[in-house]
This record gives C-alpha cells, sequence and structure tokens, in this order.
C-alpha cells in the first residue's frame, strides 16, 4: 500500500536522529490549514521580526492542492518573513511572499525561552485543507487513507516535506551531521470541517486524534507535546456566521486536549480580528505565534 511505505520511508528517515555527530536542533513541525499558512503582512511586522533569525532554520514544503506532484518540495533556510500564504519551493529555491505566519513570533519566543539552543522548523500547511475526506473539496485533505486526486493527497505532501527535510543531515551548511530532536507539533486547522455537515464536524475529534497519532509515529515520538490553536468565526457582517458548526469541532478541540496529557490548546483566539471573513490581522500572527511557544515550553519542560 502507497501510504504504508512512504510511512515506513518517513519512519526510517527519522531513525537518523540517534547519530550524534554535529549541533543539535530543538525540532518543531507546524501544520494545518490557511490560518496556519499566515495571512499577516510582512510590512506590519515590528523591527525585531523584520529581520533574519539567527540559528533558527526552516524547511517549508511547496504547500499545494491534492493531486500535484510538486507539493511538499523544499530546502533549509534561516528563518526571515515571506513564509506565510503565497510562499513557493521548487525544492531548490524558496520564493518568499509577502506575507507571514506564526513561525516568526514562534521561533522569537523559543529563542527567549531557551537562548543557548538552536532552533529547526518545519512547515507544511494548506489552505482550505480538511481532515475529513468528505470535506476535502479542492483545497485537500489530510486523510491519510484518502487516494486524493491521482493518489497523492495532503498526508502525502506532510510524508514528503519530512523526508526532505530529514534527508539533509547539514541543514546550516557548516560541513557537519546536524542532530534534529523532535520537541512538538504545532496544529491550527478545523474551519474545513467546521462549514460542511454535522456529522463531519461531529467526527473531528476522532479526526484529529488519529491525524496527531500519526504525525507523533512519523517522528517516532509517542508523547511529543501537540499545541493546537482552537478555531474561531468572524461573524462577517456580510455572510454571518461562516463555519455554521464551529461550535462542535471547537468542543471536539477541548475534548482532545483534556484527554491527551501532552496537548494544550490556545484560546487566546477568541481575541483575534479579521482582515477578511477567514483569516487573522497581523497583529493576531504575531501574537498567536508567542501564545504557541509559551504553550510549547510549558509542555517540554
Amino acid at each position: 500500500m502507497k501510504i504504508g511505505i512512504v510511512f515506513l520511508l518517513s519512519l526510517l528517515t527519522v531513525s537518523g536522529f540517534a547519530k550524534k555527530k554535529g549541533e543539535e536542533f530543538k525540532l518543531f513541525y507546524l501544520g494545518g490549514q490557511s490560518n496556519m499558512e499566515g495571512y499577516g503582512y510582512n510590512k506590519d511586522l515590528p523591527d525585531s521580526l523584520l529581520n533574519t533569525l539567527d540559528d533558527v532554520w526552516i524547511f517549508h514544503g511547496n504547500p499545494v492542492g491534492d493531486g500535484n506532484e510538486n507539493g511538499g518540495l523544499g530546502i533549509w533556510e534561516l528563518l526571515k518573513p515571506g513564509h506565510g500564504t503565497g510562499f513557493k519551493s521548487d525544492g531548490t529555491k524558496n520564493m518568499l511572499s509577502d506575507r507571514f505566519g506564526l513561525e516568526l513570533s514562534f521561533a522569537y519566543r523559543l529563542k527567549q525561552l531557551y537562548p543557548n539552543e538552536k532552533i529547526a522548523i518545519i512547515k507544511y500547511a494548506r489552505g482550505g485543507s480538511s481532515i475529513d475526506s468528505l470535506a476535502g473539496g479542492n483545497f485537500g485533505c489530510w486523510e491519510p487513507d484518502y487516494q486524493g486526486k491521482g493518489g497523492i493527497n495532503q498526508w502525502d505532501y506532510f510524508l514528503k516535506t519530512i523526508n526532505g527535510a530529514l534527508s539533509q543531515t547539514d541543514i546550516n551548511s557548516d560541513g557537519k551531521e546536524d542532530v534534529l530532536i523532535p520537541c512538538g507539533i504545532a496544529w491550527m486547522q478545523g474551519e474545513s470541517d467546521a462549514d460542511k455537515t454535522v456529522e463531519i464536524a461531529e467526527r473531528y475529534e476522532a479526526s484529529l486524534k488519529r491525524l496527531m497519532d500519526m504525525i507523533r509515529a512519523a517522528f517516532r515520538t509517542d508523547d511529543l507535546p501537540v499545541v493546537i490553536g482552537k478555531i474561531t468565526d468572524s461573524w462577517n457582517h456580510k455572510r454571518g456566521i461562516v463555519w455554521p458548526y464551529g461550535d462542535l469541532v471547537r468542543q471536539a478541540q477541548e475534548d482532545y486536549v483534556r484527554k491527551d496529557n501532552k496537548a494544550e490548546i490556545v484560546r487566546e483566539t477568541k481575541y483575534y480580528h479579521y482582515s477578511d471573513p477567514w483569516h487573522y490581522q497581523s497583529k493576531d500572527y504575531i501574537d498567536f505565534g508567542k501564545c504557541v511557544a509559551d504553550k510549547m515550553y510549558k509542555l517540554m519542560e
């Protein structure tokens, strides 16, 4: 089975973590849909986040809809603005955008908490993507058993992203084999499972648990900390409620973290404002990254 074979390759790749030859990096995965991709504008960034962050590297998988063979391509680079929506990579060069997500303030806060540590981030997120296969539509689906278009879906791109990232053993190009230590998962998603049917929304807790368990397995760490962002609604004055079954998904998110002692939820999202019916404003992505880092630190410590 295709998924099983690729998944096995993923596990074999991550087993390389045991080779302690070079510098150690705390490794974090960022995933989900558009509010993880990021719709903040680089022009709104404070001076502290405008420049390249020292000792923070990112591998950002090329985000595409199901069925595109270019999904998940990327390279390791020092973190800088431009990893929000509109980012692209062909596997040899990154094309940065004029947008950012939570990655900048997340990394900045982690460097405050771990000033002497190096940080590595793997990011793959796709706007509009769902976990449930019946909610995927044209944006994509994370359900591992879903065939998708041409047999390729968002789970396949996730595996391609981490395999690509972990196959490069010298991520900072200093001539030494680096050691990437999995430390956590940040997940912002659920809106696309909250606007289709009651049944899809009611399945969200089970869908989320299964996917987080499989991502943990891909990093060979059963109790890898998970921090999720709680979805909200813009109550756009023209559209009214945007996610009709959002309450069901929000409850599912709360139930998930209540039952998993290595999971936390960011509830500060309830105070965020929207730049359009679906996406936060720039200042909120900055706050979101900090909140996720603080929750992650709590779980790690």
